[in-house]
């Protein structure tokens, strides 16, 4: 994660006691001093301060000055907290409401850097949702560093690109029958254990999957 030097934390600090009678300035404040615990708590405080303009009740005229003189970060690293809080709010919210629990420790968190390459994978259109989900498992589960996950996502890109066009058709062939399949059979016993259709119909599904599974041999 970043670092906030110890000058920077002094002056939080002190901004902490000066503002006592202000929660939610106050809160921002120690989110920032916590940041190298934790940073979705930050992440999640500072877009609130941006979304909202609070930073101009609080005498900044800007987002940009108001993270490097009050909690001591540098725009570039409060831009990438913002985007990599929104992205966990907007696309992997299960995963931030389980972060932010009570019962979370704070070595199980993801840097932001990591989560803000995530963001990125997520976007590139030579990925497809497996390699995401590579990705995603690489970040939330294994626990690697941003340099890692860099690596694996430079990586991804360049063997998507380096495919011939029927190789890499076939290949998006065989995935997208992959998760049609998973989808089919998730279905099929949920339709199975309430009996929403006769039993008839379901066996007609079954012969169906198999023949697509036929299509990956």
């Amino acid at each position: 994660m970043g670092n906030i030097h110890s000058n920077a934390l002094g002056n939080i600090e002190q901004k902490i006691r000066d503002n006592a009678d202000n929660p939610l300035r106050r809160h921002v404040l120690e989110n920032a001093r916590d940041f190298k615990r934790s940073w979705i708590e930050l992440g999640r405080s500072l877009y609130s301060v941006w979304k909202d303009k609070l930073y101009k009740e609080w005498g900044y005229q800007d987002f940009d000055n108001y993270t490097a003189k009050e909690i001591g970060i540098r725009k570039q690293t409060a831009m990438k907290l913002l985007r990599s809080y929104f992205f966990l709010e907007k696309e992997e919210p299960g995963y931030l409401k389980e972060s932010i629990s009570e019962t979370a420790k704070a070595v199980n968190v993801p840097s932001y850097e990591s989560v803000d390459l995530l963001r990125l994978a997520k976007e590139k259109k030579d990925l497809d949702a497996e390699d995401y989900a590579n990705l995603k498992e690489a970040v939330f589960q294994k626990g690697k560093d941003s340099r890692e996950v860099k690596k694996d996502l430079t990586s991804l890109i360049r063997q998507r690109q380096e495919l011939e066009p029927e190789e890499a058709w076939e290949q998006k062939r065989q995935r997208s029958i992959k998760r049609f399949i998973g989808t089919l059979k998730s279905l099929k016993e949920e339709i199975k254990s309430s009996k929403m259709l006769p039993a008839s119909l379901v066996q007609d599904a079954d012969a169906f999957i198999r023949k697509l599974e036929s299509e990956l041999q």
